[in-house]
């Protein structure tokens, strides 16, 4: 089974500045983590690996620096990796996105099985992957929780806020995982070492069949209009006796004064 795992590089720290001119996050001095979503996702394509043989290429989009994430995903178990990276992607929202993946998608060449995360940790859209679908015109079952592989067919199990289901769906396939598919596994050092014998390929805007008006800015309808960083809250405290019964007297007359607690009448 050939499979097709969607990385997506986010920051690692919640410290994020905002692009005031562009509107997005600016990414310089950041470091950059896995999606912990397409951990999961990445964690069950290699157990579906393990269940019915086959390969699994982990598939990013970014700038050259994302090679560091997607060398962790060959030391996790990954067979390859490729990276879309090109100037011309930047600024692309989840539809110029999902376009430039899904033409990559198709370039690997028959694909069995897709998988990515719900969402990501920093726009939270999950949309990606069912737009990534709709263009591969392929089914697709989101929030997958767990997936049992079969040769020519899946099963998989979800909940939903007022149902459980479970479902058969035949290949090829497009599926979101969530964070209860599994757990995440970490490298070791010689897992590490190894991954580096596995080939990371990149792919630019002129290796894909693509059409320049669909990608970056220009293939983006959604415009941020406004956006701004939370503002930051100084938290008071108070430091209660180390004497017990001081202590709750000290507690009752601050609730008092917060009018939690009132005084019977």
């Amino acid at each position: 089974m050939k499979i097709v795992v969607g990385i997506k590089q986010v920051p690692e720290t919640t410290n994020v500045k905002i692009n005031e001119k562009t509107k997005n996050i600016d990414r310089r001095g950041l470091g950059g983590v896995i999606n912990s979503y397409d951990l999961h996702a990445l964690q069950a394509a290699l157990a579906i690996r393990n269940q019915v043989g086959g390969e699994v290429i982990t598939l990013s989009m970014g700038p050259d620096d994302f090679a560091v994430s997607l060398q962790e995903t060959l030391a996790l178990g990954a067979d390859k990796a490729v990276l879309l990276s090109d100037r011309a992607f930047a600024g692309a929202d989840t539809l110029a996105t999902a376009y430039v993946l899904s033409e990559a998608i198709k370039k690997v060449g028959q694909v069995d099985l897709v998988l990515v995360g719900q969402q990501s940790v920093d726009a939270d859209t999950g949309q990606v992957g069912p737009i990534i679908a709709e263009m591969l015109k392929v089914p697709q079952v989101t929030y997958a929780d767990k997936i049992d592989a079969f040769k020519d067919h899946l099963v998989i199990d979800r909940k939903l806020e007022n149902m459980e289901q479970t479902i058969t769906a035949k290949l090829p396939i497009l599926l979101t995982a969530t964070d209860k598919a599994n757990r995440p596994k970490y490298t070791n050092v010689v897992e590490i070492a190894k991954s580096f014998d596995k080939p990371i390929i990149t792919w630019h805007a002129g290796d894909l069949d693509l059409d320049e008006k669909r990608v970056g800015q220009a293939g983006s309808p959604t415009i941020v209009r406004s956006i701004s960083e939370p503002q930051k809250v100084a938290k008071k405290n108070h430091r209660l006796s180390n004497d017990p019964a001081t202590a709750a007297r000290e507690l009752v007359d601050i609730l008092k004064q917060k009018n939690i607690l009132t005084e019977d009448k």
